[in-house]
């Protein structure tokens, strides 16, 4: 994987550490509610502000076991390709849609319920900037430097 991107040795650290950090963040919630038999999403499901009837039909009692078990399948996935330095574009890609998700149902949005709440302010929420941390982190794939995607160059 080549980039077209010429960043100090610093620059390129730090991306890296941004990534270790966010594959950690995803990781550790994805091992957090596996091991945790009472979590579910039903109630942050349920309680979602915009495209209801979506989140009302995944909060479902028919599709809530689905749901919450992708979830955290989800969760642990794109925080080991990050980790890991392994399919990072791929893991960014649905990291940035399950974040995108959260977004969408609780926005940081003007008379929205969450605005003013720890980690959510008016518009911006700390789902919308770490999505946008991985929206920088696809644009310059640092597995190019750390990771095991070297490996596979090497074979």
């Amino acid at each position: 994987m080549k980039t077209d991107i010429n960043l100090s040795k610093t620059g390129r650290n730090s991306l890296i550490l941004l990534r270790i950090l966010i594959g950690w963040h995803f990781l550790y919630e994805g091992v957090l509610k596996l091991y945790n038999p009472a979590w579910t999403s039903k109630a942050y499901l349920s309680s979602a502000e915009l495209l209801k009837p979506l989140f009302q039909w995944l909060s479902s009692d028919e599709m809530i076991n689905l749901v919450d078990n992708l979830n955290i399948f989800s969760l642990m996935v794109v925080g080991l390709s990050l980790l890991l330095g392994y399919f990072e574009r791929l893991g960014i890609v649905f990291g940035i849609c399950l974040l995108i998700m959260y977004y969408i149902a609780h926005p940081a949005l003007p008379g929205a319920s969450q605005v003013g709440t720890e980690g959510s302010y008016w518009i911006i929420n700390k789902n919308l900037i770490e999505a946008a941390a991985l929206f920088v982190l696809y644009h310059i794939p640092t597995s190019a430097y750390f990771g095991l995607n070297l490996l596979k160059k090497k074979n």
